[in-house]
């Protein structure tokens, strides 16, 4: 499947304001980008890094007035995510060394919380992928997701007491289930095909069976139309924007994810 991904955002700033992006997807394992364009309205000097996390950070400082942001991707993913019901519990000795940071607990993902009501949800089920499973469903039949609930940030245990959450709530319960019970697992934010209504979207990888594997509490049928931004603990690590400075909002900010037949041969690639 090839998508066509855009984000755009639209500050009004109002002194020389430093930012961090992460805007910009990479190729990988479950995508290929083809294709990119970047545009920043008016031109900055803008200096790229990764971070601890393989992530593609953009740092500028954004003048003073109307400040635009503008990227497109076009990017092959598969049509169906993978799945590997019975794929074994990795045991911490036999764990890749950048994996083992992804069994603490973070900021928004207290695992010691969970320790007691994960082992009872996944009582009975095979070590690892099955247990996931598990944990994703009971997660979907209890937690409710609202799309259009608040954007302010609250860790796994105010989400599992309140009872709702927004896509990164429902991933951020997810992960600290699956740390409680020692299966390591990552957020992960991007676009999801199909989405509605549109926007960004956050949900959760865990590692199993020597690999990692996508989980979604968010959405009944679990199909492809996964396009990955950022990896990283939890929301902290994968801030589409963070800036430095007074408190700002994007006066705009349009998300798109289009399904295209072929790739555009002419898009304009740029950064």
């Amino acid at each position: 499947m090839w998508l066509r991904t855009s984000c755009d955002l639209i500050f009004d700033i109002t002194v020389p304001t430093p930012f961090i992006f992460m805007l910009r997807p990479r190729s990988g394992a479950q995508q290929w980008v083809e294709l990119e364009e970047y545009r920043i309205v008016p031109t900055v000097p803008v200096f790229e890094y990764i971070d601890n996390y393989g992530n593609f950070c953009q740092r500028l400082i954004a003048p003073p007035g109307v400040f635009g942001i503008y990227t497109a991707a076009q990017v092959m993913i598969s049509d169906y995510m993978d799945q590997a019901p019975g794929a074994p519990f990795v045991e911490i000795k036999n764990l890749p060394n950048d994996v083992l940071g992804y069994l603490l607990p973070s900021r928004y993902c207290p695992a010691d919380h969970f320790s007691q009501m994960t082992t009872t949800i996944a009582a009975g089920k095979k070590l690892g992928y099955d247990q996931v499973v598990a944990i994703v469903e009971w997660i979907s039949a209890t937690i409710r997701f609202e799309p259009n609930g608040s954007d302010l940030l609250v860790t796994a245990i105010d989400v599992n007491e309140r009872g709702w959450g927004v896509c990164r709530d429902l991933a951020h319960l997810g992960i600290a289930m699956c740390r409680s019970i020692s299966i390591p697992a990552r957020i992960v934010v991007g676009y999801l095909y199909g989405l509605k209504p549109m926007d960004l979207h956050a949900w959760f990888e865990v590692y199993v069976g020597g690999r990692w594997y996508l989980f979604d509490a968010t959405q009944k049928e679990f199909n492809g139309g996964y396009v990955a931004i950022g990896y990283g603990r939890d929301a902290a690590d994968v801030a589409i924007y963070n800036q430095f400075g007074p408190s700002l909002q994007p006066t705009s900010q349009i998300i798109s994810v289009e399904k295209i037949n072929q790739p555009n041969r002419i898009f304009h690639a740029a950064l």
